[in-house]
């Protein structure tokens, strides 16, 4: 047994116990961004294998794969997770209002706009509505009456 089969094994038997610990966070969740590293590290771990295959049988054919089968895991991901953090931005229960004169980002509501305080994000201007949109002016009167002072 040469030294190249000796790691082809060696490799291989890594590589398989990691694909089956990716497949058991896969399958065991519990939420759907566990199921998506999961699946990126499965996706990972074939790159890896297809490379290794490359590097110990001398031949680059399967570089276009490698290169393709990246660029789809990365985009993927990313696309989830975006989609993900939009779900979370946006809970039950919240409306537009409790969202107003508030930044949304990819972690959450993180605080109103630069130079607004949640008390008084309506007095950003007349051109500013109270969620940070620009208006014609005239309805941002109605828009400054605070729904709890006037029940």
């Amino acid at each position: 047994m040469s030294v190249s089969d000796l790691a082809f094994w060696v490799i291989g038997g890594l590589l398989t116990l990691a694909a089956l610990l990716a497949l058991v966070r896969i399958v065991r969740g519990p939420s759907v961004l566990d199921r998506v590293v999961g699946t990126d590290v499965l996706v990972s771990i074939v790159v890896c294998a297809l490379g290794t295959e490359a590097a110990l049988t001398r031949h680059s054919t399967t570089l276009p794969i490698l290169i393709s089968l990246s660029l789809v895991a990365f985009v993927g991901a990313v696309a989830v997770a975006r989609f993900v953090a939009r779900d979370r931005d946006t809970a039950p229960g919240q409306d537009e209002v409790a969202q107003a004169g508030r930044v949304l980002t990819a972690s959450g509501s993180v605080g109103p706009p630069a130079g607004l305080d949640s008390e008084h994000a309506t007095e950003a201007g007349p051109d500013v509505s109270p969620d940070g949109r620009m208006s014609r002016g005239d309805d941002l009167a109605d828009n400054r009456a605070d729904p709890e002072e006037t029940s």
